[in-house]
């Protein structure tokens, strides 16, 4: 049997339960503190590193007689981030002294800033990485440790938008906690998406439930989509790239005329990514957001609810590049009139959704937005 000394995230007893698969009730766990250490903020992540200080005394839990299963689980959850077991002595609330383990970060693998908030972090973070941890241990023993910190980004994006959804009002008409009833839930694939597939009933509309129905649903998360609008000049930003998804659908032509897109960042709002992305995709500075629609573009297959905006620009000087190197984009640009815009829409010229959904609600409010610019 083992004893761990918890410094940072898993000292929130509710994400260790979750980790370890067991009540907290269960557990062997007491205030411990670790002198001559001290817990700070990784630099630009949402998690603390230990770190020696002869003037620091790091606080914690101390959690004993820990089994095999249980450190296995531990392994998988912080393996992957570089974290490795080292022994230590912690000292306890009375006085007296216990052996204990840690993880400690690999020397300069991270930047540390400030002493790192428990509380701080649980108001901030405690939520979403509650949801993270679910889908993680989804595939202990299914997959590495390494294999899952590579997938972790996209893992923290579905889990912010997972949030963001039981955030929004719900159906006055459908009370999901009698009218979904859900068999079994299985996480089947993850990578950058994820496939999960359930099986389930609904309340159908002659207030009978339905059959047991297997579903499955490709997950994404949320993601921004801006369409760079220049009211003065009339003009609008389309942004093209090789997508993949249409090659392998059989797209006898995959590279994709769009607005600029980009998926939504734990922390982040849906304007703030709209507003990031067009700087980063297309070299545009979006001076105002209009909001178009909230759309899941195909909700019969795809977990992605996307936030249109038209963004009010100025789109003279635009070198007609851009893209980020490290994420394997490669971006041209080019700059249309609304008409020609208008043109291609009604011959069916664009086969991407929200370009689509932006540009046919440019058509209704494009006046307003002339007015105000004059």
């Amino acid at each position: 049997m083992a004893n761990l000394f918890f410094f940072g995230t898993l000292r929130h007893l509710p994400l260790l339960e979750l980790v370890l698969g067991r009540s907290g009730t269960a557990l062997n766990a007491q205030a411990a503190q670790l002198p001559g250490h001290g817990v700070y903020q990784v630099a630009g992540q949402p998690f603390p590193a230990i770190e020696e200080r002869a003037d620091a005394t790091a606080e914690g839990v101390l959690v004993q007689d820990l089994s095999p299963a249980d450190l296995d689980a531990l392994n998988f959850y912080e393996g992957g981030f570089g974290y490795t077991l080292k022994p230590v002595t912690v000292q306890l609330e009375d006085g007296s002294t216990a052996p204990a383990e840690v993880y400690f970060p690999e020397p300069g693998l991270w930047q540390t800033a400030e002493p790192w908030d428990l509380a701080a972090w649980v108001q901030k973070w405690g939520a979403l990485s509650m949801r993270a941890a679910e889908e993680v241990m989804a595939y202990h023993g299914r997959m590495t440790a390494e294999e899952v910190a590579r997938c972790f980004p996209s893992v923290r994006r579905r889990a912010a938008a997972w949030l963001a959804a039981q955030a929004r009002p719900g159906d006055p008409e459908h009370d999901l906690s009698k009218d979904v009833i859900v068999h079994s839930h299985t996480r089947a694939y993850l990578n950058f998406f994820a496939m999960e597939e359930m099986e389930l009933q609904f309340r159908r509309y002659d207030g009978s439930m339905s059959p047991v129905m297997h579903r499955c649903a490709s997950m994404a998360g949320h993601a921004a989509v801006v369409l760079p609008y220049d009211p003065v000049r009339d003009q609008v930003l389309l942004v093209e790239q090789f997508r993949a998804p249409p090659f392998m659908m059989g797209e006898a032509s995959p590279w994709m005329w769009e607005p600029v897109a980009g998926v939504i960042d734990p922390g982040e709002t849906p304007e703030e990514t709209a507003i990031r992305e067009a700087q980063e995709e297309a070299g545009v500075t979006v001076q105002r957001l209009e909001p178009v629609a909230q759309v899941y573009p195909s909700s019969g297959a795809l977990a992605e609810l996307i936030h249109v905006f038209i963004g009010i620009s100025d789109l003279s000087d635009l070198n007609g590049g851009g893209g980020v190197a490290g994420e394997g984009e490669d971006i041209r640009s080019k700059i249309l009139s609304y008409d020609e815009l208008m043109l291609g829409v009604d011959g069916q010229i664009y086969q991407d959704m929200p370009l689509v959904t932006a540009a046919l609600w440019l058509a209704r409010h494009r006046s307003r937005l002339r007015i105000a610019s004059s």
